[in-house]
């Protein structure tokens, strides 16, 4: 499945694993939190994670942030 949200004034697709148990709607709210946090609180690497960031996927309850660069790519945990 997939849909899309808006990070820091830019739209990021979102594709969800079919396999995932939680509802879509409660993990959209536990990213956005995730992410809200980083984004305040996070390191220098998270945040240029953030800024090159193109589309996230989650699996489970983590969640990957693919950017332009792979090296940059990295994996969060929702919980």
């Amino acid at each position: 499945m997939k849909t899309t949200i808006l990070l820091e004034d830019k739209i990021v697709p979102v594709y969800f694993n079919a396999d995932n148990t939680q509802p879509v709607s409660k993990l959209l709210r536990l990213l956005r939190r995730t992410l809200e946090n980083k984004i305040t609180n996070g390191k220098k690497m998270i945040k240029n994670c953030l800024d090159t960031v193109i589309s996230i996927e989650v699996i489970g309850s983590e969640a990957i942030l693919h950017t332009y660069r792979e090296s940059d790519t990295l994996a969060l945990s929702l919980y």
